[in-house]
């Protein structure tokens, strides 16, 4: 058990760090008429508006809540909030969004498997990847009875450690001593949706956070064929 375990939260992180950000690479190079999400609102939209609107706003909220919950070293909030606070906050706050999400997502996996239209239409990575997704959620959420039970921010400073040194390259599965099975479990699934990423249409997220780009780009110049005139257009 203790070789799995430090394999699982000492190699597999950067294993599954190095597949989502050179395999995104390579399918953006190799394949790029795939980056993107496939819609199928045209076969069926009223289920699809709530659905996505809902697992967008949740999904966002919890992926940069624990980018910033994870990754912010306590020294650099602990003069104005304690663990505990941070805890409590991070529970309502994330069991909000969690449950947000939650619903949409359901919504979304109930349209993909019982509408036969859009199932026909569905790749396997498609179906897959919301069920990897949903179960991660219902982790996730089964985590926040136990976090409250630690109301003094040990549970979160241990993983916000073990998070640390890992993106600062020292890892130590040593720092999750303890923790409850089902917040590995939630890690360990939370590191296969990035192994997974690029070869699912998560792919398409990486377009959004590209986006911002184009508000900085430099002005085109148009040629007019009939007058010749340049003209710059943003």
């Amino acid at each position: 058990m203790n070789t799995l375990h430090n394999f699982l939260f000492s190699i597999y992180p950067y294993i599954c760090l190095t597949v989502f950000f050179l395999g995104s690479l390579i399918r953006f190079d190799r394949d790029q008429y795939t980056w993107k999400s496939d819609s199928s609102q045209l076969l069926r939209k009223g289920q699809l508006r709530w659905g996505s609107n809902l697992f967008h706003i949740g999904i966002l909220f919890l992926f940069f809540g624990h980018f910033v919950g994870l990754l912010t070293p306590h020294v650099l909030y602990e003069s104005f909030i304690d663990a505990g606070t941070k805890q409590m906050f991070a529970v309502v706050s994330g069991g909000t969004a969690g449950i947000l999400c939650f619903i949409g997502l359901t919504m979304l996996l109930h349209r993909r498997l019982a509408d036969p239209r859009i199932r026909a239409n569905s790749r396997s990575s498609d179906i897959f990847i919301l069920a990897l997704l949903w179960v991660q959620l219902v982790l996730g959420l089964a985590t926040l009875p136990i976090s409250l039970g630690h109301s003094d921010g040990s549970v979160m400073l241990q993983l916000s450690d073990w998070a640390q040194r890992v993106v600062t390259f020292r890892p130590d599965a040593g720092t999750l001593a303890g923790i409850s099975w089902i917040f590995k479990a939630h890690l360990v699934l939370g590191m296969t949706v990035f192994l997974v990423f690029p070869f699912t249409r998560l792919v398409h997220i990486w377009s959004g956070f590209a986006t911002v780009g184009y508000l900085f780009r430099a002005p085109q110049m148009v040629r007019s064929r009939r007058l010749g005139l340049k003209r710059g257009s943003n």
